[in-house]
């Protein structure tokens, strides 16, 4: 074992043990920094420098990867040099590395007439149809992440409309319903001919559960809807959680009670979402000011 790769378990067990961090995490975190030392061939920690890290971020430009997904290597292994800085091991100052600025562009959100016809797409006269409009209506409803909705339990308070949620790092925190997604839950489960402790199930063609319901198959449904009301983009789970974020932000609500809602470890990652804002705000300025001096 190098000395490089020796350090990465170190790393990765310290994630999932120690900062208990979930086992998709650990996963995603070796995904990236194994990419990084299997491509710029690194075999030391001295290997790890400013140059060899602008060289594997030159490479993953030129695969057309989105900011956002760049991003996350160069995060990784930031955090990778934060965590042998914290043990007193001789490494790269991670504060030298700087995270690519992401564009406004590589966030999309929904118009709030889209969500409307979206949300409006699905036909409550059959069962599926009621399951595919809660499931739409808590997605907007709360900002969920898409692995945390297909974890909801059956068994929720609908009078409170309050659901504990088990989300990055294994943190509880509390969203909450509107009183559409309430509604409309109350009748889906009226109609649940089965005793699955999941909230959300998975359908057979003939409406038969199968049990919960999978990632796949609500990104699946989201992107159906999407084009069933006339939207013209590709339009998947987490965009509603974009969604969700830029509402509350455009409508007052202070980043701070955004990043509780969101689940955000950092205020940083919420931060994002103030970049879109401004645009509104923006808007909302060259529509409204000195309105009187024009005339």
């Amino acid at each position: 074992m190098s000395e490089i790769e020796k350090y990465l378990k170190e790393y990765l067990d310290y994630l999932e043990v120690e900062k208990n961090r979930s086992p998709k995490t650990r996963e995603n975190y070796e995904r990236y920094l194994s990419r990084f030392v299997a491509t710029i061939k690194i075999k030391t920690l001295g290997d790890v420098t400013e140059e060899s890290i602008r060289e594997f971020r030159v490479r993953l430009s030129h695969e057309n990867l989105k900011k956002i997904s760049q991003s996350y290597y160069v995060i990784a292994i930031r955090n990778f040099l934060k965590y042998l800085v914290k043990r007193g091991v001789k490494a790269l100052p991670p504060d030298r590395i700087e995270l690519p600025k992401v564009s406004r562009r590589d966030i999309e959100t929904l118009e709030y007439g889209e969500l409307e016809r979206l949300v409006a797409a699905p036909k409550i006269s059959t069962f599926r149809g009621l399951r595919d409009k809660a499931i739409l209506e808590t997605l907007f409803s709360t900002g969920l992440r898409l692995s945390e909705l297909c974890a909801l339990p059956r068994y929720i308070d609908l009078d409170r409309g309050e659901i504990t949620v088990r989300g990055k790092g294994d943190k509880l925190r509390i969203v909450f319903l509107s009183d559409a997604a309430k509604k409309t839950i109350k009748a889906y489960l009226e109609k649940r001919p089965d005793t699955n402790e999941a909230l959300f199930v998975s359908l057979s063609k003939k409406g038969k559960v199968l049990g919960r319901v999978t990632p796949r198959s609500v990104e699946r449904l989201v992107s159906y809807y999407a084009r069933a009301a006339g939207i013209p983009k590709r339009v998947h789970p987490h965009q509603l959680r974009h969604s969700f974020a830029t509402d509350l932000l455009i409508n007052g609500a202070d980043i701070r009670s955004v990043q509780a809602l969101l689940g955000h470890a950092n205020i940083s990652t919420t931060q994002i979402y103030t970049h879109l804002t401004n645009k509104e705000l923006r808007e909302v300025h060259r529509a409204f000011h000195g309105r009187r001096r024009k005339n």
